[in-house]
């Protein structure tokens, strides 16, 4: 997964898939993706980037369920009394964790509950009922999709054994256009 250089092909293989033909209309521009990275302290993996730069930022028709929304946006169903979101801090997870069966404390578990949702990564959508989509752009998963909810986080990528999509935006979208469940390993 290649996280610092767009592939044309893949972008136009992203513009396929999400049925973008405005000419690049609904971009946000690479001098909004620079201000955004300028006001957060990161660099957008790619092709994320480089798709929210020249192609669509945010999408009705895309992945997830209720579409993909913009860079600088959050879902309807995210909430008002949230944490500030800090990009540039570390995102905290390596691996997956269902703090629902987590055998510790919930005093315990729900300090680190915050920086899951909050901490290196972007909101790229929801599923409804509490499930988000986030692109990691700080960490060791930089450029990884996570699916983040109320009873755990897991990450997507068949290397992690929960699905056979491939790891990163364009496979997360792939998956999504293949018409896959998101868990769909055996």
């Amino acid at each position: 997964m290649n996280t610092d250089h767009a592939d044309p092909d893949h972008l136009a293989e992203l513009r396929a898939a999400l049925q973008v033909d405005d000419a690049g209309e609904s971009a946000l521009g690479w001098a909004g993706v620079y201000a955004f990275e300028a006001e957060h302290g990161i660099v957008l993996p790619e092709p994320y980037r480089s798709f929210v730069a020249e192609i669509t930022d945010g999408s009705f028709s895309g992945p997830p369920d209720f579409g993909l929304v913009g860079l600088a946006e959050m879902p309807e169903d995210w909430g008002d009394s949230r944490p500030v979101r800090d990009l540039s801090a570390t995102f905290p997870l390596t691996r997956a964790w269902l703090w629902e069966e987590d055998p510790r404390p919930y005093a315990e578990i729900q300090p680190l509950l915050d920086p899951v949702f909050d901490h290196g990564s972007i909101v790229l959508g929801t599923d409804g009922c509490g499930m988000y989509w986030h692109l990691v752009v700080t960490g060791p998963h930089r450029g990884h999709i996570w699916n983040i909810s109320g009873e755990g986080a897991v990450p997507f990528g068949r290397e992690f054994g929960h699905t056979t999509g491939t790891s990163g935006f364009l496979g997360w979208v792939r998956h999504w256009a293949a018409g896959e469940p998101w868990f769909d390993a055996a």
